[in-house]
């Protein structure tokens, strides 16, 4: 879609020049000078959020001094840049001509205010010139320097060449990182005495070098032989400046669609160190929903001392504005969970309209499971990973398993293929995933067996190691229990959450059922002794089953050695600390997980077409939707719109199918004339608990798995991987090497002045 100018008199449009556009300033003070400079009257009464959104200048409009080209297709406004060129008059030659753009007329005493203000500028412009040559007259060694702040000055010859210089070692980062090549190619006690081999930057660089690059030549030629073209030092300089420019192109959209969400994966390594690595959620300007990653946050194991990192991460160091975050969802491993809520609590009493929710990307029985704080289950769900893990590690693994799944289930072929393919997908993720575990049990433990009791010895000792490790943790009575109970616990929320993940009708009424699957779970935990005794029952016939002996954890009978007065049974021992913290921890989880803020956002789903004609389009949107009442353009119209948008798919056409998604919603071509509707569409499409509709838009997560998935732990860096991850977005060579020159070197010097040396080659 073309940007119009909105200066009066003024037709362009960026189809049809090669002028940059430049949006209205957010800051209200600046807006409203622009608005005064333009003398239109209608955008007197619109705020700096609908001007910065919907209306341009060209530049055209602004002095050359006001504007910055900072690349031959990036061009920059200065931070105080006021437009004051505008032609007012042509239109009075053609007086019968009806401009859309109406010039406000001013009165006499405006004019006079006008004159008298130009007035004092220009008497303060004066003032200020004359204070500057008296100045520069006492201090003439300054005068230089500080004119060149003013003037931009042609670039000498030996800064046009380091430039060039510096730009060579960007591009050559910038293909380390998309490509995934560590810096460093050899570990130093793998080289042998005396001899000097150049790590992977060094090795490209020569390369370019011997395939006839200028500026790096006559950079090797004036170089002592012993010096580092770019040391640690310069690398992790340029490499933190190719991050944050990388995604402040992502950030920059994120800004102009104003509402997002914060999502964060799973714990990870990265050179030995713990990261979060952070996702955003935003609707960009196309309607799209997408999920991308912008970083990584160093994880602290203080929970308060992580939540102010985060906050300031986000708002500080990616400018952010956290007014206009709506949902937060952090995915986390068994054992973090508990301070990742405090997390979010703190992000709660700053933004209330940041909404804690479920992230589509988990199941909601793992998600539960993962933030049980009972330790049994936390060593249970690693113990389960690793078993997928380990079968994962070959073809030939698998294929072990199957014939084990064959001979168990020869009386039941279908659901023998049924259990094979799933063993052959991520089925932890699944929100049967413990139905599955139990069901699959016996044959995961003569499978590991076999593996390790082989006489033909097929396998290594590796894997007979840690097939014997993994036999010994799933054959434990502990292990047994804990996922019996876990399974029959979850399967209180397992058709609640499968709905959630499904389509937007069954997100609206998975919403409705919270009431009824809560009851079920306290009707539990009120009669947990009988519940309990069956669970119980059912953990003693499979330990029976696979010959496994019942009996209390080690850990207990050793606390416990000698004293006579413990009469405490196995069934009363976990009834204690199993089944009674997991069913209240689930149902205090539930109720924090699903707010009454969250649930009337999944309630105003009604306003999907689809949802409302199973409704009859008998729907109340407007009691729910005054949690985003301040997010509305209109919002004093907000029942009659809705009215009317009900009124629109109620009676349309008979060959009209009715948008069964958000996704198809805000693709509608006449979304335009609701926006209330759009900007309520947005807010919840954002919200970490919906899935993203269209794959292609889930780049962030998939790519951030496939990283780490491919990358050894001490070679992961988290500014390579930023570079890695989001490789098709554009990059700014001269921005990055001027943004370089401006913190890390004055304009005269060389980057070789921050190099190191080494031994002679």
């Amino acid at each position: 879609m073309p940007n119009f100018c909105a200066a009066p008199n003024c037709t362009r449009k960026s189809t049809q020049s090669d002028l940059a556009f430049f949006r209205f300033p957010r800051d209200p003070a600046r807006c409203q000078k622009w608005v005064e400079n333009c003398r239109r009257a209608d955008l007197e009464d619109k705020t700096p959020d609908q001007l910065n959104k919907h209306y341009r200048l060209c530049a055209k409009h602004f002095e050359t001094s006001m504007i910055c080209r900072t690349s031959p297709y990036r061009t920059v406004l200065r931070d105080n840049a006021i437009p004051t060129i505008f032609d007012l008059t042509s239109h009075l030659n053609n007086p019968h001509s009806r401009h859309r753009k109406r010039i406000k007329e001013l009165s006499e005493d405006e004019i006079r205010t006008l004159k008298q203000k130009k007035i004092d500028e220009t008497s303060e412009q004066e003032q200020k010139h004359k204070e500057t040559n008296n100045s520069n007259a006492q201090n003439p060694s300054e005068e230089e320097g500080e004119g060149q702040d003013e003037d931009i000055l042609p670039l000498t010859l030996e800064e046009k060449e380091n430039k060039e210089y510096l730009k060579s070692l960007f591009e050559i980062l910038i293909l380390m990182g998309k490509q995934n090549i560590p810096l460093d190619g050899h570990e130093a006690d793998e080289i042998p005495e005396g001899l000097f081999t150049p790590d992977n930057f060094q090795a490209l660089l020569e390369c370019r070098i011997n395939s006839g690059e200028e500026v790096l030549r006559k950079r090797f030629e004036t170089t002592a032989v012993n010096t580092l073209f770019c040391s640690k030092t310069q690398q992790r300089q340029m490499l933190e400046i190719c991050e944050s420019c990388i995604r402040e192109e992502t950030l920059r959209e994120v800004r102009d669609s104003h509402f997002f969400s914060i999502i964060t994966d799973d714990v990870v390594d990265i050179a030995g160190e713990e990261h979060l690595p952070v996702l955003v959620r935003f609707v960009d300007e196309s309607h799209n929903l997408r999920e991308e990653f912008i970083g990584f946050l160093p994880y602290e194991a203080d929970a308060e001392i992580l939540a102010v990192k985060f906050h300031t991460m986000i708002t500080e160091k990616w400018g952010l504005n956290m007014e206009y975050c709506r949902g937060q969802a952090y995915i986390v491993s068994s054992g973090f969970s508990s301070k990742m809520k405090v997390v979010a609590s703190r992000l709660l009493e700053k933004y209330p309209q940041a909404i804690y929710t479920l992230c589509s990307s988990c199941a909601l029985n793992t998600w539960l499971a993962k933030s049980v704080p009972v330790m049994g289950v936390s060593v249970a769900l690693g113990t389960i990973e690793e078993v997928c893990s380990f079968f994962h590690r070959s073809p030939q693994l698998l294929l072990e398993l199957d014939n084990v799944i064959s001979v168990l289930f020869q009386n039941s072929k279908e659901r023998g293929k049924e259990l094979k393919e799933i063993c052959h997908s991520q089925w932890t993720g699944r929100h049967d995933a413990f139905e599955i575990l139990v069901e699959l049990l016996q044959a995961l433990v003569l499978c590991l067996d076999g593996i390790n009791s082989d006489t033909n010895i097929r396998w290594n000792n590796c894997i007979a190691g840690r097939a014997f490790v993994l036999c010994s943790a799933v054959t434990d009575f502990d292990f047994i229990v804990t996922i019996v109970v876990l399974k029959n616990v979850l399967s209180f929320t397992r058709a609640f959450g499968k709905n959630l993940q499904g389509q937007t009708s069954d997100v609206f009424f998975a919403a409705g059922s919270l009431t009824a699957v809560l009851h079920s779970l306290n009707e539990v935990m009120e009669n947990i002794e009988v519940y309990h005794e069956f669970w119980f029952e059912e953990a003693t016939n499979l330990a029976t089953k696979l010959d496994i002996q019942m009996k209390l954890p080690g850990k207990f009978r050793r606390a416990h050695q000698g004293n006579l007065e413990s009469q405490l049974t196995s069934e009363s021992y976990y009834k204690e600390t199993l089944s009674v913290p997991t069913v209240e921890h689930i149902i205090q989880e539930l109720k924090d997980i699903f707010s009454e803020q969250h649930l009337k956002a999944l309630k105003c789903l009604s306003l999907v077409p689809s949802v409302m004609g199973q409704l009859k389009f008998n729907t109340s949107e407007e009691h729910h939707a005054d949690m985003c009442r301040s997010d509305l353009p209109n919002s004093d119209t907000l029942s009659a719109k809705l009215h009317c948008w009900r009124i629109k798919w109620k009676h349309r056409g008979k060959d009209i199918e009715l948008p069964s998604t958000i996704y198809e919603a805000l693709h509608l071509p006449d979304i335009k004339f609701f926006p209330n509707v759009y900007a309520l569409l947005k807010v919840l499409c954002i919200l970490p608990v919906m899935k993203v509709e269209n794959e292609r838009y889930e780049n962030g997560r998939k790519r951030l798995k496939a990283y780490l998935r491919n990358t050894l732990t001490d070679q992961r860096s988290s500014n390579l991987a930023l570079l890695n991850i989001n490789f098709d977005i554009k990059h700014d060579l001269d921005l990055m090497v001027d943004t370089y020159i401006k913190l890390y070197t004055s304009k005269s010097e060389l980057p070789t002045d921050n190099s190191e040396t080494v031994e002679n080659t």
